[in-house]
């Protein structure tokens, strides 16, 4: 059990979160949630004790152990994957070295009965009993099991981890996390790098396996899986609901508008008592009863109501311009570099009005389609656009393409035209910009800031082809609706490449499957896609 008593932070001034207490049993599996600066990354890091809060304290029972996975890991070079995963242990080793380095100075002594020979049979036995009580026996096979179910092959194992992205070393702490079993782990974020595989795998791991869960995540479909309790932060302090995210949403609803009408009865009753004060304030005989609500509004608590939800707001693509009846036909496309075969012979057509993902492992050359149909590589085979094809792209690195020295607001009001000019303010709330956001310029922006504008610029401009390549990887939960009910309502062509199963269901209609080398073609929704492989993995475990 981990106890959280009293937190506050403040800093330059400004008070984060004050005062906040509760309390992570065995097995919860919580759901951090809240809008970005709420202080979501802050309270984990406090309770890892990578942070220390400005008043508070956290426990943790005897024997508890947390284990942190950030969303930013500093990882350094030096050791091959597996070697790297297989320090999980370290700690271990360290005990059964010291357990080797005692039994042979015992072996040594012959001052059985002094004081410092039986100091060191007490430090042995207290460390073989917390050693022997541990399997190491299999940990190999344990590694090589973790590092599978994250998505690398047995090839990775012996490859140096300088040789990896930085997403693919984040699924190396992952596992060198997951295989210490700590009795709470904490997840900032942990699907941003993953597929969809790996993520049910993640999700499989927590229900099954894992003790107590605290995440932080974007990722709704991965959320209410895993989790059955969800504490929202929320303007300084918590509110605690013990049921899963889509349920909290409903609640949380219902408490907003309790808030809205207490706050509305209350300002009527504010209005009411000011009136009589003002009408009756120089009458004798209504001079105490002038006081008394003067005093009893002076000591007034104001309801408070919680930020307002923008999740409604109506967001809509331009018109988009008549292309060709099929954008996109690829024949017999396919990339290499060097010996190493990305995927090869890619056939498929995509016709106007089409809403499509692209899906598979990291890796398998998702982006590098995306990047032959933007012709910005060379590749074999052919594929050819539409007629009239005007089309939004939304790279990785779409962020860094924006022009420093303007002001959030002029990079939006330079591509939005028509009515929407008018809503540019509201456009930049949804997306996270508050007023005083607008004014900074874009050189200011964190790489996440930068990626919301960079979205935000696209949903502007008039086209009738949009490839988003990862758009949700910085978007929070409520951006991201807002981002997905204008992709429903877009007229145009639309390729998403993405591992996020709730974002893709209802929105695309087809899913091409990047794996082993080849393009797939499957009709219909990205779950009735995952159904279908659940099956055909089960053949072929039967099969084998």
């Amino acid at each position: 059990m981990v106890s959280v008593e009293g937190l506050s932070v403040e800093f330059s001034g400004t008070t984060l979160f004050k005062d906040i207490s509760f309390v992570i049993n065995d097995k919860d599996r919580i759901a951090l949630m809240g809008k970005n600066g709420a202080g979501k990354s802050t309270m984990l890091k406090i309770i890892a004790g990578v942070r220390t809060p400005t008043r508070g304290k956290v426990t943790v029972n005897d024997g508890g152990v947390i284990g942190y996975l950030p969303q930013h890991l500093m990882v350094e070079d030096g050791n091959t994957v597996f070697d790297e995963a297989c320090l999980a242990f370290e700690h271990l080793f360290e005990i059964e070295r010291r357990i080797e380095t005692l039994n042979a100075e015992l072996s040594l002594r012959t001052d059985y009965d002094s004081h410092e020979y039986m100091r060191l049979i007490e430090e042995v036995t207290s460390l073989s009993e917390k050693f022997y009580h541990i399997d190491l026996t299999n940990y190999r096979e344990d590694v090589e099991k973790m590092l599978l179910g994250l998505g690398f092959v047995r090839s990775d194992f012996n490859r140096p981890t300088s040789e990896f992205s930085g997403g693919w070393r984040m699924r190396i702490e992952l596992a060198k996390l997951l295989l210490q079993k700590p009795t709470l782990l904490l997840l900032d974020e942990p699907t941003n790098h993953l597929d969809i595989e790996s993520i049910e795998w993640l999700e499989s791991f927590i229900i099954n396996s894992a003790n107590s869960v605290m995440v932080i995540s974007h990722d709704k479909a991965f959320v209410d899986n895993i989790t059955t309790r969800t504490i929202e932060l929320t303007m300084g302090r918590i509110y605690d609901y013990k049921v899963n995210y889509s349920k909290y949403l409903e609640l949380r609803a219902e408490r907003r508008q309790q808030q809205l009408a207490a706050y509305e009865n209350q300002q009527k009753m504010i209005a009411e008592n000011k009136e009589f004060i003002e009408r009756f304030k120089g009458t004798y005989s209504k001079t105490n009863q002038v006081q008394s609500r003067v005093r009893m509004l002076e000591k007034l608590e104001i309801v408070q109501v919680d930020e307002e939800d923008r999740s409604t707001l109506n967001l809509k693509f331009p018109p988009s311009p008549r292309s060709g009846s099929y954008p996109v036909i690829a024949h017999e496309a396919g990339k290499s570099y060097g010996d190493h075969v990305v995927f090869s012979k890619a056939s498929f057509t995509i016709e106007r009005g089409e809403k499509v993902a692209f899906v598979g492992k990291n890796g398998e050359g998702k982006s590098t389609m995306v990047r032959m149909i933007m012709g910005e590589i060379p590749f074999d085979g052919k594929i050819q656009l539409g007629h009239n094809l005007k089309i939004g792209y939304f790279a990785q690195n779409q962020a860094s393409l924006l022009d420093d020295d303007k002001t959030v607001f002029k990079t939006i009001d330079d591509v939005a035209v028509g009515d929407i000019r008018t809503k540019i303010r509201d456009i930049l709330g949804a997306f996270m910009f508050g007023r005083d956001d607008s004014d900074k310029l874009v050189k200011v922006l964190s790489g996440g800031e930068r990626t919301r504008l960079s979205m935000v610029k696209l949903l502007l401009e008039p086209v009738n082809m949009l490839i988003l390549d990862e758009p949700t990887n910085h978007l929070d939960l409520k951006t991201k609706d807002i981002l997905k009910q204008a992709l429903v309502r877009f007229d145009g062509t639309l390729i998403v490449v993405s591992h996020d199963r709730d974002f893709l269901n209802g929105l695309v209609s087809k899913v091409y499957e990047f794996s082993c080398g080849r393009v797939i073609e499957h009709l219909g929704g990205v779950y009735d896609f995952l159904e279908k492989k659940k099956i055909e993995n089960l053949r072929e475990i039967e099969r084998r």
